[in-house]
């Protein structure tokens, strides 16, 4: 009887391991935060779909696409009219807004500045059906001011009186019925924003602001951020100063693997807390910026990071749509496409030979209701 009765106890033991393991076997796939599927966010409104729009010398050798306004060059600005008039006709059909142009230091870049005038005035000559909008990206350099941890913007009034100058010198353009709103204001973007050295961010934004504001503008101010970088790391350089943070486009920046494998929610999860972090900790709201494609090896063959590719169905792009949609601001559903036509990268919407309007198409029906 107590053999039988410990032969019990031992097939009660051996079965409670046996189901302890088969409940407990260690972690699985299932447990890994990445694992999730990208679902369809419906368009319930619109959203604002803005675009970078390049100037570049000629089509790099290695540019395979063809453009299906036939290959063009725009030369320190110089695009033909026609071509804009085409790219526009294009875009507005493509549930694009308007298009972003950069534009250089007057005091600190003459040079350039006059090339990225050039570039806006023949966008301007060409939108005659008022068909686009478009918006500026003041491409600060920290270098053409020379500043450092040491020497920043507002440790000389000259040199915050120059910077200042820059951006009121785009006044005949806010002046422009084309030109782009958000909730009434000016939308003005500020590339480099996380290297703008200041004592502070807020004394220097405010005094832009009142400048703009005798001028007859109110700005809304969008301040770009470096990629895949934390977003506490540049907090005070923003805090107070700018009503939006933008970031360069991820795909344009994959120098590590599991990034690629899992862009759709790597960029969902950065996103997803960094718009937290700008909203709950300086009431800033957040832009995403997305990319259709990547191709570093175009002007750089020796470049070894991951090609994003295109696909029949858009797969990818698709689920870079829905991200920016779950990580839009309610505020102003603001979205940043890069690029309308950075070819050098793949990046392009603009529509090719092979693909022919396909993103373009994708781009309307994921952000237009």
């Amino acid at each position: 009887m107590k053999k039988y009765i410990q032969h019990i106890i031992t097939l009660a033991i051996l079965a409670s391991v046996a189901y302890s393991c088969k409940k407990n076997d260690g972690p699985s796939v299932d447990d890994y935060f990445l694992n999730y599927e990208i679902k369809e966010i419906p368009v319930t409104a619109d959203y604002t779909v803005g675009t970078f729009y390049y100037s570049f010398g000629a089509f790099n050798a290695n540019i395979k696409e063809m453009p299906t306004v036939g290959k063009y060059a725009s030369p320190n600005g110089n695009i033909p009219v026609d071509i804009m008039k085409k790219h526009i006709d294009t875009a507005s059909t493509g549930g694009l807004d308007y298009f972003v142009f950069q534009v250089r230091s007057v005091s600190r870049d003459l040079n350039n500045f006059r090339f990225d005038s050039v570039l806006v005035r023949r966008f301007l000559e060409a939108n005659t059906e008022n068909k686009m909008k478009f918006a500026l990206a003041y491409n600060f350099s920290p270098g053409s001011y020379s500043l450092s941890a040491t020497n920043m913007l507002d440790t000389a009034a000259a040199r915050l009186d120059q910077w200042c100058k820059d951006v009121e010198k785009f006044a005949t353009w806010f002046q422009d019925a084309n030109y782009m709103k958000v909730n009434g204001k000016i939308l003005l973007y500020i590339m480099n924003a996380h290297q703008l050295y200041t004592i502070d961010a807020k004394v220097v934004y405010n005094n832009l602001r009142t400048r703009l504001k005798s001028l007859g503008f109110e700005l809304y101010i969008g301040g770009m951020q470096d990629r895949w970088t934390p977003p506490a790391r540049y907090i005070f350089r923003y805090r107070g100063g700018v009503d939006a943070i933008f970031h360069q486009s991820y795909v344009s920046n994959l120098n590590q693997y599991d990034r690629y494998y899992l862009l759709p929610q790597m960029m969902d999860q950065n996103w997803q807390y960094s718009r937290k972090y700008f909203k709950d900790s300086a009431s800033i709201d957040y832009i995403p910026t997305i990319s259709p494609a990547y191709n570093g090896t175009i002007t750089n063959p020796a470049n070894t990071n991951p090609i994003v590719g295109r696909t029949d169905n858009g797969d990818m792009y698709k689920k870079l749509c829905n991200v920016a949609k779950m990580n839009a601001s309610e505020n102003t559903r603001l979205i940043l496409i890069d690029s309308w036509n950075k070819w050098d990268e793949d990046l392009q919407l603009e529509p090719a030979q092979s693909y022919g309007k396909r993103y373009l198409e994708l781009t309307r029906s994921q952000f237009k209701k």
